[in-house]
């Protein structure tokens, strides 16, 4: 027997086994168990998403031999020849290449007569919007009132282009287009009926080049299995489709927060040489950055609890605005990919405009590879800084006051302590030790954060113990550790070893410390705004609100 590809294979032959479609199943279930059956159905939605499969399966319900059910047996001579297209009574047509007003007009002719076998003449015109007006014109009056024995099915990519006049003779319903979760667990389901070994990351990648179709899911997956020699690996799949693995996406993001451009231009030459798509790199990087945006507003919203791990050190490592403009310059730069010399300058391009934009980190610890001077602010904070200074004009725009922005910075302005300052506190306060140390290491990117989340647990000439806490404890590996260890070796001038324990810390890490420092910073900020006699008078004059989240400390 010649092999059948698995999109015809496994297509959905019940209610019961069709996938994603819960709306549409709900509601032609009830019609058919209350025999409240409508003349005429239109299903729309985008390739591969069930339309007529659906159709097949009421024609099955609609003629099974055990009656009219949504629940047909699928083993009645009814059920097999509709599953195999040759029962009489069942009619599916080609719009696309029966789309003139004779092949309507011979199709009308014979809905007159009685079914041959079953109880209903079931009609399926598949790509519907592609008939012409006047064979639209030509069926509306059928449509309207058709024969008892007649149902007819509609099916459409683009209901937009069918004629008012029809869409109001039907019962339309919008077909959703398969959540990648909904294609992967399907595909796991075909591939373990199969006898087929698979990884469920190369799912992952085959679900999103599917785009939201099942139809394409599935022949991808019979691409896969082949390609893998039959079995469904992610590497081969990644290979096949040309897609940028998340590997390369996290090597880049670690780049960005080291500010190591040589790193990011290497990772652009080695998907070059891979011939993996610039632009669906590009596509992958927004979408880290979503989530990530996501893990810093609204971590509850990442159902997969090790993707919400992995992603919290990125979280504390970009500031909320930076990602947002790391965003758009990810999608504005897949946009521009066709503008470009060629797509791997334009990918390059991008990578540079990330690392130019980055926000300096506290210390210098993100210090550019430029040869030019480090600047004291980005080219966005240089735009946006001196607008806390400026007064509304008299056209009564709302602003920050003089008077309030100058009390800001003054707050602020205090000079930075020193190191012996540092000292006589570390001698007061023996905790602080660890966060003077951490700010005087000169450290960078990851390493420095995995400073940051640490607590000094125990310090001796042989041996540096530092408390992590479980939550942080992606930071942790071991090139990473032994950096870290090298650093502190060089800065107490002996070969002290470092060990790290996963276990809370019992005070405040520097990470915490400097939250709780940005937050009161914020607090005292807003309670300055809040105070000024100009802002008051807005207020009092025109029952004006203070907008919290545009209060930023200077």
């Amino acid at each position: 027997m010649s092999y059948q590809v698995l999109a015809r294979k496994w297509r959905p032959k019940s209610f019961a086994t069709l996938v994603g479609q819960d709306h549409v199943v709900r509601a032609l279930t009830h019609a058919l168990e209350q025999n409240r059956l409508h003349h005429a159905y239109l299903f729309t939605g985008t390739r591969g998403v069930g339309k007529t499969t659906i159709a097949r399966i009421m024609a099955k319900a609609l003629n099974c031999e055990t009656g009219v059910s949504a629940t047909p047996c699928g083993i009645c001579s009814a059920c097999t020849e509709i599953d195999s297209g040759r029962y009489i009574d069942y009619i599916e047509l080609d719009a696309a290449s029966n789309r003139g007003v004779e092949d309507m007009t011979q199709l009308l002719e014979r809905a007159v007569y009685a079914p041959t076998r079953g109880k209903y003449k079931v009609y399926v015109i598949d790509e519907v919007h592609q008939l012409t007006g006047h064979a639209f014109n030509a069926m509306l009056k059928t449509l309207e009132e058709p024969p008892e024995h007649v149902k007819f099915i509609l099916a459409t990519t683009d209901p937009q282009k069918i004629p008012v006049t029809v869409l109001s003779r039907c019962l339309q319903f919008n077909l959703k287009q398969m959540s990648p979760t909904a294609i992967v667990d399907h595909l796991a389901r075909v591939l373990e009926a199969e006898g087929i070994s698979f990884e469920p990351a190369a799912l992952r990648h085959l679900a999103k080049g599917a785009a939201g179709s099942m139809r394409d899911a599935l022949s991808l997956l019979d691409q896969a299995i082949a390609h893998g020699g039959g079995t469904v690996v992610d590497e081969a799949v990644r290979a096949m489709l040309g897609t940028v693995g998340d590997e390369h996406l996290f090597v880049l993001l670690d780049a960005l927060v080291a500010a190591d451009v040589n790193a990011m231009v290497e990772l652009a030459k080695l998907m070059d040489a891979r011939s993996l798509s610039f632009d669906g790199g590009l596509q992958e990087l927004a979408t880290l950055f979503h989530r990530i945006a996501l893990v810093q507003f609204a971590p509850d919203a990442l159902l997969d609890v090790a993707e919400r791990e992995r992603l919290s050190s990125y979280s504390s490592s970009f500031d909320a605005e930076f990602l947002q403009l790391a965003y758009q310059i990810a999608i504005h730069g897949r946009d521009e990919l066709s503008l470009a010399p060629d797509e791997y300058s334009g990918f390059v391009m991008t990578l540079l405009r990330l690392h130019a934009f980055a926000p300096e980190r506290a210390g210098g610890s993100a210090a550019r590879n430029s040869p030019a001077a480090p600047r004291t602010l980005t080219p966005v904070a240089a735009r946006v800084a001196p607008v806390a200074t400026q007064r509304p004009d008299n056209g009564g725009g709302a602003g920050v006051s003089q008077s309030a922005a100058l009390r800001l910075q003054s707050r602020d302005s205090t000079p930075a302590p020193t190191a012996e300052s540092r000292a006589t506190e570390s001698s007061a306060q023996p905790d602080d030790e660890w966060h003077a140390l951490v700010a005087e290491l000169p450290l960078t990117g990851m390493i420095k954060q995995l400073a940051n989340h640490c607590e000094l647990s125990e310090r001796n000439e042989t041996t540096v113990r530092l408390r992590l806490s479980p939550e942080r404890k992606s930071l942790l590996d071991k090139q990473r550790q032994e950096t870290l260890q090298t650093a502190l070796q060089t800065h107490f001038g002996n070969k002290a070893r470092l060990e790290i324990i996963i276990a809370e810390p019992a005070s405040a890490t520097p990470a915490q410390r400097a939250t709780i420092a940005q937050t009161e910073r914020q607090q005292s900020a807003s309670a300055a705004i809040k105070r000024d006699p100009f802002v008051r008078d807005l207020i009092d004059a025109f029952g004006a609100g203070i907008d919290e989240s545009s209060i930023k400390p200077i």
